[in-house]
């Protein structure tokens, strides 16, 4: 059976505690996205990391790790959702999985938060156990997340990769509909 798991990234302290705002798993197009993914069969779930904006490698873990992951597997992660990915398939190397979907990752390759969260070392080989991995970015985003793509891009040459114009980070300021119809129909 086809599954899908959808990755949040790193919400800030004020925005997980608002409560104004949705927790970051059902925040931007994820539940689109999910209700899409379901509707076609496809078993979609969306971890919630619990106190995320602590970047705690342990709890990320934790969470996903609720989930079945297998060779019918797609893995989509936005901004550090991305890169936790990155690494947990470079830690996991008995992991196989049907697709990878970078959305604006972001492995902090600058060393610009003070975190262990990615202290590890990129295992080049892991697009090996991966059927297709597409790196979605966008022209505006910011420095950090930029220099992430052009890091992933150089470490995978031969990954599908998708420019989008001045769609930001993804998120709902630059989505304003909270659609992502291109990111569905890679997944399909």
């Amino acid at each position: 059976m086809r599954n899908a798991i959808l990755l949040h990234g790193l919400p800030g302290k004020k925005e997980y505690y608002n409560p104004d705002l949705p927790s970051a798993s059902n925040s931007h197009w994820f539940p689109w996205l999910q209700k899409q993914l379901l509707m076609k069969e496809i078993k979609t779930d969306t971890p919630e990391v619990f106190r995320a904006f602590e970047m705690n490698w342990d709890s990320w873990v934790k969470e996903v790790e609720q989930f079945e992951i297998t060779e019918s597997t797609t893995l989509v992660g936005h901004s550090m959702g991305g890169g936790f990915w990155v690494r947990y398939l470079t830690e996991h190397p008995e992991i196989y999985i049907d697709k990878l979907i970078l959305v604006a990752p972001w492995v902090n390759i600058n060393h610009e938060e003070d975190t262990t969260f990615f202290d590890f070392e990129v295992d080049s080989s892991l697009i090996e156990r991966i059927k297709e991995m597409i790196i979605f970015a966008s022209d505006n985003d910011g420095y950090e997340v930029q220099a992430s793509v052009r890091f992933l891009h150089d470490k995978f040459p031969n990954v599908s990769f998708k420019l989008f114009h001045e769609y930001g980070h993804f998120t709902q300021r630059n989505i304003p509909t909270n659609t992502f119809p291109e990111l569905l129909e890679v997944i399909l």
